[in-house]
This record gives C-alpha cells, sequence and structure tokens, in this order.
C-alpha cells in the first residue's frame, strides 16, 4: 500500500454506495441468528441534523456493527417524528405547506446521516406524516376507544388567544405562549383522553422489572406517576354545604389555617352569580399556564369568598378563599391550607396576613422556632398538635386517618399524580382524530375500511387557529350509522402518540394492519434504546402505556417496549458574543477565529466575548454544522471524537483540538496498518497477549456502551503495535486492531480491508476471537526495594517462589549498588508482588 495518507473525501462516499448496494445493513426477520433490536429515538425533521444528533447515533451504530460482527441479526432502523407546531409555524411564517416543508427536511437530513456512514436499514423508513402510518395509528386508537381506554370529557386547557390553539404545559413560558407571547388562559374545552390512569400501579411496578434503566429517569417517572397516601375528608361549610378535600399531610391538620378552591370549583361559581368582582377574579385566573412550575412561580392571588370551614378537631372557622394556584383537574379542586409546611400555602397566606402555625419542628424543644421567610417540607417531630404532640410524622398520619375513620368523617385514601392523557390539540399538522358528530347518533368511530382519514392539501395558513376547522368541505361527511349530513373531529393528535408505537412499525410493517404481533415478538423488546434524559417522562411513559393498552386489547404479549435504556450527554460549546447597540449579539464558531489569548471575529478582527460552555442552541449560535466538519476532516475522524474523552453519559465538549486530534490518528491508524505484511513470521508473546487482552475487554466496552474506555484501549493497542518488531504477531494484532476499529472507523476500516486483499465488507467480518489461554498473564512485574526505597522492577514467571524471588531480586546490579556490601539481615517477599530487602 503507497498511500501515506487516508482520504475520505473518496473513501467516504465510495463504502456507504457498497453497504447500500449490497443492502449490508438491511435486517431479516427469517434469520435464524440471534435477533438484536438497536434503536436511537428517531428526529424530528428540522432540516439539519445536529451535532448531538451525531453522537446519539453513533453510539448506536457502534453497537449495531458489533452486534452484526459477533453473530447477530440487527435490527437498526431510521425513520422521522414529522408532525408537530413547527412545520405548522413555518407554514405561517414562510408561506409554504407543512408537508412540503417537512419533507425537504427530511431528505436533507437523510442526506447528512448517510454521509456519516451509518449502519441503518433504510428499507424500513417511514415519517410519521405518511397516510400509510397514521392510517394504521388511527385504526390503533379506534381499538383503544372500542376497549374503554378512550373517552371524550370537557376539561381545562392552556388556550393561545393569538395562535387560537391549546397549548400543551411545556408550551406556556412564563404565562405566555411559546411562539405568539400572548398571555395564556385558561379554557374549558371538550377533549379526547386516553386511560393512563387505569395503568398507573403497573406503569410503577413495572419500572423494578427495568434493571437496564438508569436509575434517575425510573426516579423520575415515579415522581410522575406519583402514588401517594393521605385522608380524604370533608369540611362543614359556614353555608351548610360539605367541601371535600385530599390532604397527603394529615399529620399537619392542627397547622391548617385557611382553605382555598379551584376558581371553576363549584364554590366559585355559586359564589360568582351576581357578583362582578368575583367574576372578575374568576377570570383573571384563567390567565396563566398550568404547569406545575407555573403554579409555583406565578404570584399568589386569591379572594375571599365570605364562607368558613370548620376544622375537624378544633372546631375553628377556617377563611375559605378562591385562589389561582388550586386547579381543579388536581385532586378534588380543594385544599387544606398549611402555610408552615408547605411553600404556595406559605406565600399565599404571607400576602393576606394570615396566620402560619408551626405543626412540625426538628425537637419539641423548637415548637415555638419562628420560619425565616420560607415554609419547611422536612421531617420531624410534631408540635402544637395536641394529641399528636411529639409524634414522628408517619405515626401522626396514621393516627389522624384512624381517628377520622372511626369518626366516619374521612378515609384513608390513596391518590396518584398521573393525570390522564389530554390527546386532543387543535393544530392542522398531526393525526386527524378518526371520529365523526352526529346529531342523532353521537360521536361514532370512522368505519375502518375508510382509513386513514387523510388531512387535506388545500389549507390556508393566513388566519391564527385550526384551518381543519375552517376547511369548507373536508370536515362535512355523512354518518357511517344514519347516513345523516355529520362532521368530522377536526382536532388532531398529540404527537407523542405518534412517537408512541414507531418501534413497533419499524419491526413489521405490513400494509393491512399497523404490525404483525408474530413479527414484532421476533425483536421486541427494543435490546438497546438510546436517548436524551428530556424524554425520560412524557415520551417513555407514554411508550410503555401504549404498549400496555395494546398488550390489554390482544395485539402484544409483552409489557415493556425498551429492555435496556441509554441516555446520553450533551454536546457543548462554549459561545461568542458582543454588546452591539446595547444588545447582547451572539456569532457562530465558524464567524470566530480563536487562539490561547482569546478570540475575534473573522469580519472586522474585532474581540468577542467568550462565553460559558453550555449545551448548543440556535439562540446562543454555539452550533458546529456536521457538514462542516465532515467536508474538512470526514466521518470517521467526526465519530471518534464522538466516542472519545468523555464517558457516554456525560457532556461532551466540543473543540477544534479534539476534532484535530481525532484527524491525526485516523492518519496514524492508516499508516501504521500500511506495514501489513500477511507474510511475516516470528512470535512475539507479550504483543499476541496485549492483543487478544484488548480484543476482550474492548467486546465488553462496547456491550456496556463505555465507548471511550474502548478508545482508549484501541490507542494503547496501537502504540503497542507501532513499537513491537515485524513478526507474524504484529501481522495478526494489526488484523484484529483493524476489526476491532472497524465499527467506529467504518470506512477507513473498509479501505484498508480491501487492501489487505481481505474478500467481502470488512461489516460482514466476524469480530476476532480470542484465545482464553492468552488472557491469562503469566509473567508478572516484581517491584525490588531495599529499605523500603524501590531500586529496581524485574520481569518474573507468575506464581513463582519466594525464593527464586529473592534471588532474582539479590542478582539484580542495581540492588547490589544500593547495598554496597552491606550484610542482608532479612529479606521481605510478597508473591508476584514486591521483594523488600533489609541490611544492618
Amino acid at each position: 500500500m503507497t498511500d501515506t495518507r487516508f482520504d475520505p473525501s473518496s473513501a467516504d462516499g465510495r463504502w456507504q454506495c457498497a453497504w447500500d448496494e449490497a443492502a449490508t445493513f438491511a435486517a431479516d426477520s427469517n434469520s435464524p441468528k440471534p435477533k438484536s433490536y438497536i434503536l436511537e429515538m428517531f428526529p424530528y425533521p428540522s432540516g439539519r441534523i445536529h451535532i448531538g444528533h451525531v453522537r446519539n447515533y453513533t453510539m448506536g451504530d457502534v453497537l449495531a456493527r458489533y452486534k452484526k460482527m459477533t453473530g447477530h441479526e440487527v435490527l437498526h432502523p431510521m425513520g422521522w417524528d414529522a408532525f408537530g407546531m413547527p412545520a405548522e409555524n413555518a407554514a405561517m411564517e414562510k408561506g409554504v405547506h407543512p408537508g412540503g416543508w417537512t419533507r425537504e427536511n427530511i431528505a436533507n437530513m437523510k442526506a447528512q446521516l448517510k454521509r456519516l456512514g451509518f449502519a441503518l436499514d433504510w428499507t424500513r423508513e417511514f415519517a410519521t406524516c405518511d397516510p400509510e402510518y397514521y392510517g394504521h395509528e388511527q385504526a390503533l386508537f379506534i381499538d383503544l376507544y372500542e376497549a374503554g381506554l378512550l373517552y371524550r370529557k370537557e376539561s381545562e386547557v392552556n388556550w393561545d388567544p393569538v395562535d387560537m390553539t391549546v397549548l400543551a404545559n411545556e408550551q406556556v413560558i412564563d404565562g405566555c405562549g411559546w411562539r405568539s407571547g400572548a398571555p395564556v388562559e385558561k379554557r374549558k374545552l371538550n377533549q379526547w383522553f386516553l386511560k393512563i390512569t387505569q395503568f398507573a400501579e403497573d406503569l410503577l411496578e413495572g419500572l423494578n422489572e427495568l434493571e437496564d434503566w438508569p436509575d434517575k429517569v425510573k426516579l423520575m417517572q415515579e415522581n410522575w406517576i406519583g402514588k401517594s397516601s393521605g385522608l380524604e375528608f370533608s369540611f362543614e361549610l359556614s353555608n351548610g354545604d360539605q367541601l371535600p378535600v385530599y390532604t397527603t399531610r394529615p399529620d399537619t391538620i392542627f397547622g391548617a389555617s385557611f382553605v382555598a378552591v379551584a376558581a371553576d370549583h363549584p364554590v366559585s361559581q355559586s359564589i360568582s352569580i351576581g357578583n362582578p368582582n368575583t367574576q372578575k377574579f374568576i377570570e383573571l385566573c384563567k390567565k396563566g399556564g398550568t404547569t406545575a412550575a407555573e403554579l409555583e412561580t406565578a404570584e399568589k392571588l386569591g379572594l375571599d369568598t365570605g364562607l368558613t370551614a370548620k376544622h375537624p378537631f378544633t372546631g375553628a372557622d377556617l377563611p375559605v378563599y378562591i385562589a389561582n394556584f388550586v386547579l381543579m383537574d388536581y385532586g378534588t379542586g380543594a385544599i387544606m391550607a398549611v402555610p408552615g409546611h408547605d411553600q404556595r400555602d406559605f406565600e399565599f397566606a404571607t400576602k393576606y396576613n394570615l396566620p402560619i402555625p408551626r405543626v412540625v419542628a426538628s425537637s419539641v424543644a423548637e415548637a415555638s422556632k419562628p420560619f425565616e421567610g420560607e415554609a419547611e417540607s422536612g421531617d420531624g417531630v410534631i408540635v402544637n398538635s395536641d394529641f399528636l404532640d411529639g409524634m414522628s410524622v408517619e405515626d401522626a398520619k396514621s393516627d389522624v386517618i384512624a381517628r377520622a375513620e372511626r369518626g366516619g368523617w374521612g378515609k384513608g385514601t390513596t391518590v396518584w399524580r398521573l393525570r390522564d392523557w389530554g390527546a386532543s390539540r387543535q393544530r392542522y399538522w398531526g393525526t386527524p382524530i378518526p371520529f365523526i358528530h352526529c346529531n342523532a347518533c353521537g360521536v361514532l368511530p370512522v368505519p375502518k375500511d375508510q382509513l386513514p382519514v387523510e388531512l387535506p392539501e388545500d389549507v390556508d395558513f393566513s388566519t391564527p387557529g385550526n384551518p381543519l376547522e375552517r376547511h369548507p368541505t373536508w370536515k362535512h361527511v355523512e354518518c357511517p350509522s344514519c347516513g345523516a349530513p355529520a362532521m368530522r373531529e377536526t382536532d388532531t393528535l398529540d404527537t407523542f402518540i405518534n412517537s408512541s408505537w414507531y418501534f413497533l412499525r419499524f419491526a413489521s410493517q405490513p400494509a393491512d394492519k399497523p404490525f404483525d404481533a408474530i413479527e414484532v415478538a421476533k425483536w421486541l423488546p427494543v435490546n438497546q434504546y438510546i436517548g436524551g434524559i428530556e424524554h425520560a417522562i412524557l415520551h417513555l411513559l407514554y411508550a410503555r402505556f401504549w404498549t400496555r393498552a395494546l398488550q390489554h386489547v390482544g395485539k402484544l404479549d409483552f409489557a415493556e417496549p425498551f429492555a435496556s435504556l441509554f441516555t446520553q450527554g450533551m454536546v457543548t460549546h462554549e459561545t461568542y458574543s458582543r454588546k452591539e447597540d446595547g444588545r447582547e449579539v451572539y456569532f457562530t464558531p465558524a464567524e470566530v477565529d480563536r487562539d490561547s489569548k482569546g478570540a475575534t471575529l473573522q469580519s472586522d478582527g474585532k474581540p468577542v466575548d467568550i462565553g460559558r460552555v453550555i449545551k448548543m442552541s440556535k439562540s446562543k449560535k454555539n452550533v458546529v454544522d456536521p457538514d462542516d466538519i465532515i467536508a474538512e476532516y470526514g466521518a470517521d475522524a467526526v465519530r471518534w471524537f464522538m466516542l472519545s474523552d468523555s464517558p457516554p453519559e456525560r457532556d461532551l465538549p466540543w473543540s477544534a483540538a479534539g476534532i484535530e486530534g481525532c484527524s491525526r490518528f485516523v492518519q496514524r491508524l492508516w499508516r501504521l496498518l500500511a506495514q501489513y505484511d500477511e507474510s511475516a513470521e516470528g512470535e512475539d508473546k507479550a504483543l499476541a497477549r496485549k492483543t487478544h487482552q484488548t480484543i476482550a475487554a474492548v467486546a465488553d466496552d462496547i456491550e456496556a456502551l463505555s465507548f471511550n474506555k474502548a478508545v482508549a484501549r484501541l490507542y494503547e493497542l496501537t502504540s503497542a503495535v507501532e513499537k513491537a518488531q515485524t513478526s507474524a504477531s504484529r501481522s495478526a494484532a494489526m488484523r484484529d486492531l483493524l476489526l476491532m476499529a472497524a465499527p467506529m472507523m467504518p470506512h477507513l476500516a473498509e479501505e484498508l480491508w480491501s487492501r489487505f486483499g481481505e474478500h467481502g465488507l470488512i461489516a460482514d467480518a466476524p469480530w476476532p476471537e480470542v484465545d482464553p489461554a492468552l488472557l491469562v498473564e503469566d509473567e508478572v512485574t516484581i517491584a525490588v526495594q531495599h529499605m523500603g526505597k524501590l531500586r529496581d522492577t524485574l520481569t518474573a514467571p507468575k506464581g513463582a517462589s519466594k525464593d527464586d524471588l529473592e534471588a532474582l531480586a539479590l542478582a539484580s546490579e542495581k540492588v547490589q549498588r544500593s547495598i554496597d556490601g552491606a550484610a542482608v539481615r532479612k529479606v521481605i517477599v510478597v508473591p508476584d508482588r514486591l521483594v523488600n530487602i533489609v541490611t544492618g
């Protein structure tokens, strides 16, 4: 081989075409090999692959290629989570159709992924906006409806009055719509709901079986599901009515100083009749988001109803307020407020000068300790609480519940934080909900032989709101039961539904149904799922629910979709900015010259400020374009960088020096393996042992997704091969080194494999075999000390006797110089480790 440099500009594309032509990575469901399903969370087609995607997919790709080399039939698919608001926003802002915008983005991003050489089965590619896909989703939605897992009810939602659409809680930023910036209102709408709460206990218990999931993800889901035990009871109101409340802290009942109800609670609505001030306050409460974060950070507002609630133990009359931080959809829509030990209650009580009693303290002696500006929600002993004084929190909870049940005024109850999943969205670019509204027959599912219900192409985005609602013809249909004029449902499905079963469709894609259960069972559960921690709750919880729901209706025979989950860290970069006209202006790394002295803007040579290393984001412009990096360094250098240095679960700081170092190693490996000589003779036992130990260790590292460790071992073996003399052992080490590097540097590996004269693709070659005998060390390094100070190191057979080690140590010239004729008084030998010679 005469080329002194590897040329990725020609090699990358050539081998990518070779893999495509050979269908190298097409999965065969009928293969007798053991199956391995490797899946990264599929991307939203925003238009560009970012470096974070590259890291995510490189990890999955290395594992997929390794599994193929170790004799598995691998399913490693790719598709597109293609519905959602960004496409609809593009339609409004750019005057384009969401479908065209989305498909153009898919084409761009697919080309980018192909340039990285990922081992993907593109024959199974789909986008969730394909009617073939969402038509099957509509059929599954109807199946859940017929099984009683879907219902429709009026619910309070976040409403953007400018965009005229429902917003998810996460789309409410500081009380305003994330896109329009308009103050969000709370509005009652008829919505479709999935009965995820029916599976709450099973979803919670199932976490215990997910041994290969990160503990932090399981804890986040556990907290989101939120199983809690407490007391349900009713206050007697001064108007003679009963007000049901639920509390998880009945131990603090003596600390209650007021009661609060939601703005749309029946108590509030009753008081508002003929009362303009109350009506005005209720309207004010409707503005703002409904997330826990919004409720915690918003200013606490209340209106005294004039009613009082009788305390069940003391008989005290507690004032009843309408409060903006209480929601009707949570619990009973009313709370027993204990301001000393709940921060929202504390802020409310402080604002309205209400009592803040202490009923929990670190000790009885601190029963009178004042609060220091905030509530204390921690553990301790009960104080200022009559018969509960001195009890632990748990004992007090049990005592109060027992007394309530004996007295017949309350009962111990288990409640869940989890709420049924509101699936309706007032948007165009989503799966049409397959139902029809008939004045005579009610709400009916679309007959399955009429699916898919496709989105109309001729839609108008010039007016805010849902184009399906305004479409002149699309929503007008005949009732499938009586034939009378009827109306289609114009809401579309939450896009989380699209990603709640896509992994099933990747495994099986029949034309006449969503999937074939027998085919799915060959691949599922997914052996390794990889994605960001930001999806720990909603996507992963919803996918677990859908799998259980489909099991419930007899379409699957398993409950958990992902056997193993890995959440990778983010790729980060420092920011570059400076003040211009009083505002902070950010610049991309490509616009900046960076050296050890600082950074300057290329266009004017003037300094820019170097900011913190943070997650790459478009707003801060600290993004790196993968295409630019691939064009300069090649795909393998980019892949190698993504696997190097940082453990994969931690953030990876991007640096120009880092990618340049990876590029140098690609060339170093090329130059080294150019010396491959199949005809070389002779044995190098130490190198052979190092090679086989590396083969075993790298395999273990890849299986454990410890890619940075695998990379470090390949660096070590490369150095060892470079230092070794020509021999058959060195040639074997070169061949094995290339095979181990192949999942990480596939283009370079294919190029060298062909030049070695090997037949076929290295992607189809087996992982190198390990000689178990070479994994055992038969030689050890012995430290030789004189009077406790290291004087020499010796190589000795493992298990050598104490007499032999003593003789070897005393024969050392360095030791004899140190002893300098002194009498040896004692020799201390630690087998396989140490010899210490004592003189004098």
